[in-house]
């Protein structure tokens, strides 16, 4: 038996399987790739057979499941001798496995089918007791349905609250908030972004936020939210005018993405505020330089003045000599003249303030004004109802009309008009916000008005400073303004300056009113009960902060606002918007188009469109220098916010009227 099993097992005499097939590589590779997947098949199905058994330990007849499994070992073992004996001719191994696997299946095959009839009729336990407990469960929740159902109503119910909630936090918050991702795409835009930028949501949905920000102090990489730094920055609105917002970034993770949450501040009125203050503290300090500087000057005149006078008795007998002291008396009286009003503007005057009635002052002044001024200079008043009453100090505030009322005859070398008036103004929170150092309440307004040159805006932010003046040498000691000013500022009132080159200038002096709090009617309508409304208003002003807070007010109003910064780019939008309801634009703009112009051309535009101006001076001086028509809305600057409401639906309603 040995020697017969030495002979099968003997493969020196024969030759490897490979030569029948020539050593073809395609068949070679054919043969060992197919009988590999085969065995891996097979090996793979005892392993599954091994599991079913260990598991169900309720199987009867489990031992077929044990000899199938060797079974299908066994033919999964020969196709891995067949590529063995490609290379290796060991057939009698082969054929030995081939024989334990034909007795394997024999015996599986006989085994198999006299038992299957009763396999098939045997009911698993195991089945049984899960049917059982899954009627079980099946009862469970079909008892507590009810409460189930409850539950997931009131979770549905608190997560639409949370929402809710959360979306009427971001729609109706002052602040931007913006919503993007690692790719600095924008998910969400709130309304506040909407008014800040000009954009509605659905314009800038998956674009980059880099799109709202200034070219200048973009981030220079793009793709990625962590540019994004939290800090002041400029953003860039639609129209491509720029504003400073401060820009707060924060991350969060949602469904296992990052997140960025930005949160963007409107810094315009902080920036006005921070301007108004720096030039206020500037002029502040300028007031206590020069008023040291006139007091310490105020002694050298006085030992000028006195060693004059005394040095002009003694010369009575020398007439040539005591010319040249008497000259020395008056020049140190004019000296002393400046120093008065360089206190004016210090502040350090003596005031002797009493109740003023402003239109009884102005026409008493008329007289010294027609005596004073050329006589090509036209003298009108204008004065507004009521009773007009502050408490200042009388020589101060006609020295300071004066003042201005010269300054105007200057500024009309060929002769011109000149209108003062008076009237109850109130300055509101809105004005207050261009002008942080001034209170809010009722004033009494004296303005002096006159059709000259007009001044610069660089002319303007300098004319209340000491010894400015834009008139030649030893024509003007610029120190006109500046008492104007001190004199405003110590009788607790304001002063402002309203010009553009070619129209002229207004000058306005604000003061406290005598017996304010005794007669309340007499203050200006409540912004409160201002009439409202939906149209759309397109806007067109150039000075930055004047058009933001135009808007603000606009907006408040209910109004949806588009804004252009000069008449080119406002009939651009004009052309592209449909639904631009009004043109509301200033008088005086740059690039070549003026507000009469603008409007000419909008009405051609779009006929019949209403037209709100705004300007720095009344309707009738408008009309007077053939700058506007008798019927034309004109809104005068500056102006509450009763006021704004008001003139615009005065200029919707007259478009009305005229059709």
């Amino acid at each position: 038996m040995w020697a017969y099993f030495e002979r099968i097992l003997d493969s020196s005499m024969f030759s490897p399987h490979g030569i029948c097939l020539l050593w073809e590589p395609e068949l070679i590779w054919l043969h060992v790739v197919s009988d590999a997947c085969i065995a891996a098949a097979y090996f793979s199905i005892p392993f599954a057979l091994t599991i079913l058994v260990t598991k169900r330990r309720d199987l009867q007849f489990g031992w077929v499941y044990w000899a199938f499994a060797v079974f299908i070992m066994a033919c999964g073992l020969t196709h891995v001798l067949s590529i063995y004996t490609l290379w290796v001719p060991v057939y009698g191994i082969e054929g030995i496995v081939k024989a334990v696997t034909a007795v394997a299946s024999v015996f599986t095959a006989g085994a198999l089918w006299p038992l299957l009839p009763k396999i098939l009729t045997i009911p698993s336990p195991f089945e049984l007791q899960k049917v059982q407990a899954a009627l079980e469960e099946e009862e469970i929740k079909s008892r507590d349905a009810t409460l189930l159902l409850r539950q997931v109503g009131d979770a549905q119910r608190a997560m639409r609250e949370s929402v809710t909630r959360l979306t009427a936090v971001v729609e109706t918050a002052v602040d931007g908030v913006i919503l993007f991702d690692a790719q600095a795409r924008i998910l969400l835009f709130n309304p506040a972004c909407e008014r800040l930028f000009g954009y509605r949501a659905d314009e800038v949905m998956n674009l980059d936020i880099a799109m709202l920000m200034s070219a200048d102090k973009r981030p220079s990489s793009t793709g990625h939210a962590r540019r994004f730094a939290t800090g002041e920055a400029a953003g860039l609105r639609k129209d491509g005018s720029t504003f400073p917002m401060d820009l707060s970034v924060g991350q969060a993770w949602q469904d296992g993405d990052l997140i960025y949450v930005g949160i963007v501040h409107d810094l315009t009125a902080r920036k006005l505020t921070e301007q108004q203050l720096q030039q206020a503290q500037k002029m502040e300090t300028v007031g206590q330089l020069s008023g040291g500087i006139a007091h310490d000057f105020n002694n050298l005149l006085t030992v000028i003045i006195g060693n004059a006078e005394h040095l002009s008795e003694q010369l009575k007998a020398r007439p040539d000599l005591r010319q040249f002291a008497d000259d020395i008396c008056e020049s140190g009286e004019r000296g002393a003249e400046l120093t008065q009003r360089l206190l004016a503007f210090s502040r350090r005057q003596l005031l002797q303030p009493q109740t003023i009635d402003c239109r009884q002052l102005l026409e008493s002044m008329l007289k010294l004004f027609k005596r004073t001024l050329r006589e090509n200079i036209e003298i009108k008043t204008a004065f507004g109802p009521g009773t007009i009453q502050t408490f200042a100090d009388r020589a101060q505030l006609e020295s300071a009309v004066l003042n201005l009322a010269l300054n105007a005859q200057d500024a009309m070398p060929a002769g011109g008009h000149l209108t003062l008036s008076t009237e109850l103004a109130a300055i509101d929170d809105d004005y207050r916000a261009l002008h942080p150092e001034v209170m809010s309440g009722s004033y009494a307004l004296i303005s002096v008005t006159d059709d000259g040159e007009g001044m610069t805006p660089d002319v303007i932010e300098h004319a209340f400073e000491p010894f400015f003046t834009t008139k030649e040498v030893g024509k003007g000691s610029g120190l006109g303004l500046s008492m104007v000013y001190g004199f405003a500022k110590q009788s607790d009132g304001h002063v402002s300056i309203y010009s553009e080159q070619g129209l002229g200038t207004t000058v306005r002096i604000y003061l406290p009113r005598a017996g304010a709090g005794e007669s309340p009617a007499d203050m200006p309508e409540n912004g409160e009960a201002a009439p409202r409304g939906h149209e759309t208003i397109l806007i067109a002003e150039d000075d930055p902060f004047v058009r933001s807070s135009v808007i603000q007010r606009v907006e408040a109003l209910g109004y949806r606002v588009v804004a252009a910064v000069n008449g080119k780019e406002a009939l651009q939008r004009l052309r592209t918007d449909p639904y631009i309801d009004m043109l509301f634009t200033d008088i005086i703009m740059p690039g070549g188009i003026s507000g009469w112009e603008l409007a000419d051309q909008a009405r051609r535009i779009r006929p019949g469109l209403p037209v709100l101006f705004t300007s720095g001076y009344a309707l009738e001086t408008l009309v007077e220098q053939g700058r506007a028509q008798a019927q034309a809305v004109v809104l005068t600057k500056p102006y509450r916010k009763a006021e704004l409401a008001q003139r615009l639906r005065d200029a919707f309603a007259a478009v009305v009227v005229t059709s």
